[in-house]
């Protein structure tokens, strides 16, 4: 597994959880797994057991070599190897990809060396894997890496390589003279290579060179191969639609699990929601709102950004708050939406609350307390929140896209079927149309809610099953290449 982030040494969205959990599972079929990121300067050395693995390991880069070395951890609760390429120069900082919101001026750099270091450590360690499995484009080269410089070599020869797509919209788009990092050469600056409208895309050769290609959910997957979600990439996914899979991601039930949540004053379970009853009124004390067990509260744990979707739901919040419920908030992102967001309780102070930034213990309560759980995303590749929040019986409102179609089953209101209610069109009229539908269901229907409250906490998304999907993957990955 060849990373950028894995939880919880390094962190900035889902790929992390991705690579923090599925090596597990994987290991616990029987498979030798190792998984290999960058020595990240936000990587705490006292909390974790870190000893030196190898002291030096030439990586050609440029012009000439630059020189790594390489420590060694365990993930967490298991004997997987999580190999740290340490180059002070590149990965000593405490942000991973940025400074200040602007994207470090040496990533192109810093990830042709990341790839390339990949493979050189597996010759310095001996080690032959069977499969690289590459996540998204900060890994995006080693399968290409794989298919011209080391093609001949005789621990990597067979390897087998699997590109991963977390999110399309990040592609590692650089100016096209860094490609001299990665010394691939001009002969590869082409439309089926590393081009791209001119510019080097990272992501781009690790699919085109890759033995197969996965995402994460399997509606993502037909949605990236249409202009509409494919980010001027949906040609090349079309041309490898038969080598793309889309896999569900499973859920951490060790963190998101409503009988064991240790940031919960009191918990619960299907069968006996009094817990949940009282996370509701915690909810609104911490809100700043009046503690009303009969109003339906709406929440969102979120990135206030572009693809969540949160422009057009500023739009439909007037309509929305002509309703009888709640609306809470907690995410940090777009300085617009921090304002706007922010000022939501004063506007509103009896039905809305928000907290802008990030705490855990409070999202935590958010998933807990609330009724609903709204996300009304642009594109949505798998999504977390929703596959927590019905562990909890707060149920989704959602757009039907990518992993939230995929997870979501619409409520029926005549039988009292479904675990949540979608929308398809990103409009303010789809949205205010589900919340209202949600809300009638919840003063008109009640019997229903129930229903589906039950119904939605007894589901599990394990990691266990989409390790095995991922095991018949690599096979196919495996025979494609020795063929």
């Amino acid at each position: 597994m060849c990373s950028s982030e894995v939880a919880p040494f390094a962190k900035t969205g889902g790929l992390a959880d991705v690579v923090g959990s599925l090596p597990a599972e994987l290991w616990n079929l029987g498979h030798d797994v190792r998984i290999v990121m960058p020595f990240h300067g936000c990587i705490d050395r006292d909390r974790w057991e870190i000893h030196p693995r190898v002291d030096t390991i030439g990586v050609p880069l440029g012009f000439g070599e630059q020189w790594c070395s390489v420590h060694e951890t365990r993930l967490p609760e298991t004997d997987i190897p999580v190999y740290l390429i340490e180059h002070h120069q590149y990965f000593a900082r405490v942000s991973l990809y940025q400074h200040d919101g602007e994207d470090y001026d040496d990533n192109a750099e810093r990830f042709a060396f990341f790839s390339r270091a990949c493979c050189q450590l597996c010759k310095a360690i001996d080690f032959a894997p069977d499969v690289m499995h590459a996540h998204d484009w900060q890994a995006g080269l080693v399968p290409v890496y794989l298919k011209t410089w080391d093609a001949d070599h005789p621990l990597l020869y067979n390897t087998a390589s699997v590109m991963s797509i977390h999110n399309l919209g990040y592609q590692g788009v650089f100016p096209k003279d860094q490609i001299i990092h990665s010394q691939l050469g001009w002969e590869r600056f082409t439309p089926d290579g590393l081009e791209f409208y001119d510019q080097l895309n990272y992501l781009k050769p690790g699919i085109l060179y890759a033995d197969k290609v996965s995402t994460v959910s399997p509606t993502y997957a037909r949605e990236i191969q249409l202009p509409e979600h494919g980010w001027a990439l949906d040609g090349v996914l079309r041309d490898r639609s038969a080598d793309l899979v889309g896999i569900l991601n499973g859920c951490d039930y060790r963190e998101w699990d409503p009988s064991s949540d240790k940031f919960l004053e009191r918990r619960f379970d299907a069968g006996d929601l009094e817990g949940k009853r009282y996370c509701k009124a915690q909810l609104q004390r911490e809100m700043g709102l009046p503690v009303r067990e009969n109003v339906p509260i709406v929440g969102m744990v979120t990135r206030l950004a572009y693809q969540k979707g949160v422009d057009v739901l500023a739009s439909a919040l007037p309509r929305i708050f002509d309703m009888d419920l709640q609306f809470v908030v907690l995410g940090t992102g777009e300085v617009w939406a921090h304002f706007f967001y922010g000022e939501l309780p004063s506007r509103f102070p009896d039905k809305a609350g928000a907290f802008i930034g990030f705490d855990l213990g409070l999202a935590h309560l958010v998933m807990a307390g609330c009724d609903y759980l709204l996300m009304p995303s642009r594109y949505e590749p798998c999504g977390l929140s929703q596959l927590a929040s019905k562990r909890y019986g707060t149920l989704p409102i959602v757009r039907a896209t990518g992993g939230l179609e995929d997870t979501v089953a619409n409520y029926d209101e005549w039988t009292g079927d479904g675990d949540g209610f979608k929308f398809y069109d990103l409009s303010p009229g789809a949205i205010g149309d589900s919340i209202g539908w949600a809300v009638s269901t919840f003063y008109d229907r009640p019997h229903h809610l129930e229903m589906m409250k039950d119904r939605a906490m007894r589901q599990r998304y394990l990691w266990s099953d989409a390790a095995m999907r991922y095991e018949e993957l690599y096979g196919w990955a495996i025979e494609r290449r020795r063929s």
